[in-house]
């Protein structure tokens, strides 16, 4: 299938050929009929694109700084391959479109094949011949709809909303700031609804469009003598009820004017980018006016749970959702109560999508509505793509299911130039990212579907998905024979763990889990100056940082939370340096607002008598490095600090090792368990060890809902 790509680091801007999206459950795959150019959104983003390095930087500061801090943090390795990861993707364009249904998820019952809907999103909506959407960002629309305007759904939807967050009532009057495609959209609805409407445009065309096609009832150019009096004067002295500001400017005109124009307790709704620090007086003040924000589509957007898990808001509570906005989007516009007909001033086949980006960022010509056409006769064929040469077939041939941020930064990387392994396939969510992964690590083909990873290509399968996935591809390449290496956690249900023990004990195949810290070079040196033998007393302080509450990583059911999904680390050290497995664990927790276990204390026995606790807190500040461990054992004390440096007290002298670049082993660790599988040695990590702390990580929870009590992990 074909996809209009744009690499945020040179600007280049290509359709090309890349795999299918993927179909997960609550998901529909629609064939593109149309889709939508938002000149404001996307040309901004293409614009920036194309600048210079310095003026990405200069236009996003606060990205700058984030690099700064991975700089400080991470070392200038690490901040550099996440830097060009960035720059070097594929970054899919589009958020609205329309066509039809051609395969739903297992789990979706609204919608069947050879239905037409109308779709939204960043991310899903793509300017692409296939697009996988979750169900909530879909709305099914008659079959002798215009899918050419329903493709505006998503601009439509936003317009809605802003409508909504005006709250007028009929024969109530609103004044638009702003007349490119929201602006209009906006006119449309408002006039639709029975309410005066007043646009304006710092341009005169667009001004006279909407005149022109009754959009509104009055329209002014910004700048035109004596607006403020011919406003007032139109809604007989009383000002606006409600300023929509659909523009997009660093200027406070657009504020400041909308306080001159309101009515006194109106309303002022920002439905573009603009700033926001009006004049206090006289205006704003005086007349007690009410700011408000238009949150994109509606109520619904940027929750996991609505967007990504298809779970809806009660209609009795949440009348207007974003899916709901856009089905009445879509049914003003199948009625023909909206004609937006004349917002399409140009219509490019999708062959020729760079041409239209040209003419908005270049503004050649005047233009309005810019649509991509596709052929929707074509036939598409899940086929995996070919990147390249077919590879050598060695000891170790390697396939990818996700390579997301993690993967490409701290995985990837270190398979260049180890001997006896080949790169075959790698499968991702989005075809973007496959094909670009797959052309940077030099795998052999992109895969449209797990069944190509699973077919026999590949001996050795590396999952690095989210993390309500993973027991399912490990089960799954277990069945099949195959070695696998899971980043953490394992799995996120005991049960999830005694299935993949009994296969793993029936199959044959090697398990290795993403435990890097305990081949960190400062973690094994400090392993040896411990020893072994004799119990040791051990401290594990991690400065965790927030998460938001509605992160995937919060979400028990997708990323199982911060125990589960991330405290596994730090147990698995603790074993690592005991030589021991876990005995018996106790576990109390920090209360917080959002109930999600993230500032946690957690005290370890193991079996040989050493002990270990864990401070994994949320609450510190950004200025503490993130990992400090101390150990203490027959004389010895042994300070690790974030991975950086090593100190040890003890034996005559203190001493200290310190590395330039942070390192936590992920390198070691792909080569030590690609070196077990060449030479056909024993697994860097045994199971015994990976079954151990991932039911700890269980028994941890299990001890915080008991209130600290101790529970044993193992009986032995």
């Amino acid at each position: 299938m074909l996809q209009l790509t744009q690499k945020l680091g040179s600007g280049e801007m290509e359709v090309q050929e890349i795999p299918y999206p993927q179909l997960s459950n609550g998901m529909v795959l629609i064939k593109t009929h149309y889709s939508i150019i938002s000149a404001g959104t996307e040309g901004s983003t293409v614009t920036a694109a194309r600048k210079s390095l310095l003026g990405k930087a200069k236009e996003r500061p606060q990205q700058v700084r984030l690099v700064l801090d991975t700089l400080k943090k991470q070392g200038p390795i690490q901040t550099y391959r996440a830097v060009m990861k960035k720059l070097d993707s594929y970054s899919p364009m589009g958020y609205s479109c329309a066509g039809e249904v051609i395969e739903v998820g297992e789990d979706v019952t609204e919608f069947e094949v050879g239905d037409y809907v109308a779709c939204g999103g960043v991310g899903y909506a793509n300017h692409a011949e296939i697009n996988a959407v979750p169900k909530n960002l879909c709305v099914k629309i008659p079959s002798d709809s215009n899918l050419l305007n329903a493709s505006y759904n998503t601009l439509g939807a936003i317009s809605m909303q802003g409508v909504r967050q005006a709250d007028l009532r009929v024969g109530e009057s609103c004044v638009v700031l702003g007349l490119g495609l929201l602006g209009q959209l906006a006119c449309l609805i408002l006039k639709a609804s029975g309410l005066k409407v007043i646009g304006i445009d710092i341009s005169k065309a667009p001004v006279d469009l909407a005149i022109a096609n009754n959009a509104v009832d009055v329209g002014f150019v910004r700048n035109e003598p004596g607006i403020e009096e011919k406003i007032l004067s139109y809604t007989q002295g009383i000002g606006a009820d409600a300023v929509i500001i659909a523009a997009a400017t660093n200027s406070l005109d657009p504020i400041n004017f909308a306080g001159i124009v309101s009515r006194k307790r109106g309303r002022v709704v920002i439905l573009g980018a603009v700033p926001t620090g009006f004049e206090r007086d006289p205006h704003w003040y005086r007349k007690e006016l009410e700011l408000r924000m238009a949150c994109s589509y509606g109520p619904g957007r940027y929750d996991l749970n609505y967007e990504e898990k298809g779970i809806d808001y009660p209609v009795g509570y949440v009348r207007w959702t974003e899916k709901r906005n856009m089905e009445a989007f879509q049914d003003l516009v199948h009625r023909k109560l909206l004609n937006i007909g004349y917002l399409t001033t140009h219509v490019f086949d999708f062959e020729q999508a760079q041409k239209a980006f040209d003419l908005v960022v270049n503004k050649s010509e005047p233009y309005v509505g810019i649509a991509l056409k596709y052929k929707n006769e074509k036939k598409h064929v899940r086929n995996k793509l070919s990147i390249g040469t077919s590879r050598k077939t060695e000891r170790v041939n390697v396939s990818f299911i996700g390579a997301g941020s993690y993967a490409q930064g701290n995985l990837l990387p270190n398979f260049t130039g180890v001997p006896n392994v080949a790169m075959k396939g790698v499968l991702t969510n989005t075809g973007t990212t496959s094909k670009r992964v797959a052309e940077k690590f030099g795998f052999e083909f992109a895969a449209s579907d797990e069944n190509q990873i699973f077919d026999g290509v590949s001996n050795t399968v590396f999952i690095a998905t989210r993390h309500d996935s993973h027991a399912k591809y490990v089960k799954r390449a277990l069945k099949n024979g195959l070695n696998v290496f899971v980043e953490k956690p394992l799995c996120l249900y005991e049960s999830e763990l005694e299935e993949i023990t009994e296969l793993y004990s029936t199959t044959g195949g090697r398990l290795m889990i993403g435990f890097n810290r305990r081949f960190s070079p400062l973690a094994v040196e400090m392993k040896k100056l411990i020893g072994s033998g004799q119990p040791i007393s051990m401290s594990y302080r991690i400065n965790a940082g927030q998460i938001p509450s509605d992160s995937w990583i919060q979400d028990l059911e997708i990323g199982g939370g911060r125990i589960i999904g991330e405290v596994c680390h730090f147990i698995d050290f603790l074993s690592f340096l005991s030589g021991s497995l876990v005995q018996s664990v106790s576990a109390v927790v920090l209360p917080s607002p959002a109930n999600t276990n993230d500032s946690v204390s957690i005290l370890l026995k193991f079996k040989n008598g050493s002990i270990g606790t864990i401070s994994y807190l949320a609450n510190g500040s950004k200025e503490l490095p993130k990992e400090y461990v101390e150990v203490f054992a027959s004389g010895i004390t042994c300070i690790l600090e974030d991975f950086k440096a090593l100190k040890v007290f003890g034996k005559g002298k203190k001493t200290k090792k310190s590395l330039f670049n942070q390192n936590k082993g992920q390198k070691e660790m792909i080569v030590s368990f690609l070196d077990c599988l060449v030479n056909g040695i024993e697994e860097p990590i045994p199971f015994e060890s990976i079954y151990n702390v991932t039911k700890t990580t269980f028994k941890v929870l299990e001890s915080i809902q008991s209130s600290g009590n101790k529970v044993l992990v193992s009986n032995d």
